[in-house]
């Protein structure tokens, strides 16, 4: 796709089409095999098997129904508790809600915007089950670090991996780190199919159960392998699963995804290196990137030097007819993360860097005349709005 004009508005958000969507979709049709667990995707499942190196996909309606399902598989139940960040997408704290859980919200570190390993040590209890670890932006957490807390008190930890994507730390795919992880295809993530997700099973003790949960709490699976006459129901489960139509989609975009993500990466490079003189001279923050980290591009943000500003600068990119956006609203401060939640710790960082955080256009097809648009467009508005 070309990049719309430059006396057009551009967008903060475009969906990529790869090209072979309506072909793939055809095909799904004329094999009369729509439901889950058909040709495609069994394909997606192979490529994603493939790609993160994890041991089982199981491809989802949702990321948010591959994180209910890793809350089942974690054992959370009434009384539990599970550390995750406040900066985060809410589906992850209501996944644990539905469990009779409780969501234990820990602040960030400052310059990754990821959770704190420390605080995570600091809010582990006799009730806690399981660590929430959100790369955000396709930005690494410290896995290391969480990767010893978690055995030293038999915790699952779950990777919220839905912005990561062909985003990897020292080699290794996000997502395919702790027991199990969360990759999404909204139509706001670098691939997509409008509505998906994969559930990662990278414990092997936890494959057989994930299966089951995901034939809903059937015994399907043994019955396909012929190991039993038929199948029934045999444990929890739920419809989990996704579409051959919405597979059909999104494996024409997993076979872009590499384009797509190049494309990607270079306008984040070039967004970088356009702000390098506003954070030199203190009118805003660009994200970092820790090391052995390799993001995918997902997410191209600047922090500014209040909430004020903030809200002034999108009003004069909007004016200039450039989309921008916040991000997350402190789940501790919305009124279910107050209602089915606690706090742990001083979430001081949250609250602050989550009042500054300002996105950027960042989408495959964003020509390059749009981003000079944008990098101009934001120069111009900090630097008057610095001088008021």
């Amino acid at each position: 796709m070309a990049g719309i004009g430059l006396g057009e508005g551009i967008p903060f958000n475009r969906p990529f089409v790869a090209g072979n969507e309506l072909t793939y979709l055809e095909q799904a049709i004329a094999a009369r095999d729509l439901a889950g667990g058909g040709e495609f995707t069994e394909r997606c499942q192979g490529w994603l098997r493939e790609i993160t190196g994890s041991p089982l996909a199981l491809l989802s309606h949702s990321a948010t129904g591959a994180l209910e399902a890793a809350t089942m598989l974690a054992g959370l139940g009434q009384g539990d508790e599970a550390i995750m960040p406040s900066f985060g997408y809410p589906t992850m704290a209501s996944a644990v809600v539905r469990q009779g859980a409780t969501p234990v919200f820990v602040d960030i570190e400052p310059t990754s915007l990821n959770i704190d390993p420390d605080r995570v040590a600091e809010a582990v209890g006799e009730r806690t089950r399981a660590i929430f670890a959100v790369h955000y932006g396709g930005v690494a957490c410290d896995m290391e670090r969480l990767d010893e807390i978690a055995p030293e008190h038999d915790l699952a930890l779950i990777e919220d991996a839905a912005h990561c994507l062909l985003a990897e730390q020292d080699g290794r795919a996000l997502g395919s780190l702790g027991d199990l992880g969360a990759i999404s295809f909204h139509e706001t993530k670098n691939v997509t199919c409008g509505e998906g997700g994969v559930l990662l099973v990278n414990n092997p003790a936890l494959a057989e159960r994930a299966q089951t949960i995901w034939d809903k709490g059937t015994n399907r699976a043994s019955f396909l392998r012929g190991e039993v006459d038929r199948y029934t129901w045999v444990d929890v489960g739920s419809s989990f699963g996704a579409s051959d139509l919405t597979a059909a989609f999104l494996l024409a975009q997993l076979e872009a995804a590499e384009e797509v993500t190049a494309r990607r990466r270079a306008i984040w490079v070039r967004y970088h290196a356009g702000f390098e003189d506003l954070e030199r001279e203190g009118l805003a923050q660009r994200p970092a990137t820790p090391p052995g980290s390799v993001h995918n591009g997902h997410v191209y943000y600047l922090l500014l030097p209040s909430a004020e500003l903030r809200a002034a600068f999108i009003e004069r990119l909007r004016e200039q007819g450039i989309a921008t956006a916040f991000h997350f609203v402190p789940l501790h401060s919305s009124p279910a993360g107050e209602r089915f939640g606690r706090i742990a710790g001083s979430l001081e960082r949250t609250e602050d860097l989550g009042a500054r955080l300002v996105r950027l256009p960042l989408f495959a097809d964003l020509g390059e005349g749009e981003v000079e648009r944008v990098i101009e467009g934001a120069h111009s508005a900090l630097i008057d709005l610095a001088r008021r």
